[in-house]
């Protein structure tokens, strides 16, 4: 088994920005070689997430809205003592720092509609790094 492993490095806007990484996802299993097996997305942070979804405007926008719905800013949260970002983390946890898809005949398959994103979670604008491993033959 072959495996090759990259970094994605960007910038985000800070809280909730979504970044669609999929070309460059779609792009590292393409330098890879590997014809068969799977890509893993990894964030290493605990307030980053990946997920896919619909690239539509409306979507993403009613995205974000759950997201404030589901888990609201300053609702008390007792990390906020710390560093006023409880919601961040409780957020990140609820959609994972990762993402596996399989990998066939060299390209990563998703529905037609299925893009991958990163989703930015902390309140401020970060510099984000996202491990994307290729595994298989």
């Amino acid at each position: 088994m072959k495996v090759v492993t990259e970094e994605l490095r960007f910038s985000t806007k800070g809280e909730i920005d979504l970044v669609d990484i999929t070309s460059e996802v779609e792009e590292i299993v393409e330098r890879s070689g590997i014809k068969e097996g799977q890509v893993l997305v990894f964030v290493p942070g605990a307030t980053g997430a990946v997920v896919t979804i619909e690239h539509e405007k409306g979507l993403l926008e009613d995205f974000k809205r759950i997201l404030k719905e589901i888990v609201p800013k300053g609702a008390g949260y007792k990390h906020d003592i710390i560093d006023n970002n409880a919601h961040s983390h409780l957020r990140a946890t609820l959609l994972g720092p990762s993402l596996v898809l399989p990998v066939v005949d060299g390209k990563v398959v998703r529905g037609i509609w299925q893009q991958i994103f990163f989703v930015e979670l902390d309140v401020r604008p970060r510099r984000r790094k996202l491990v994307v491993q290729v595994m298989g033959y």
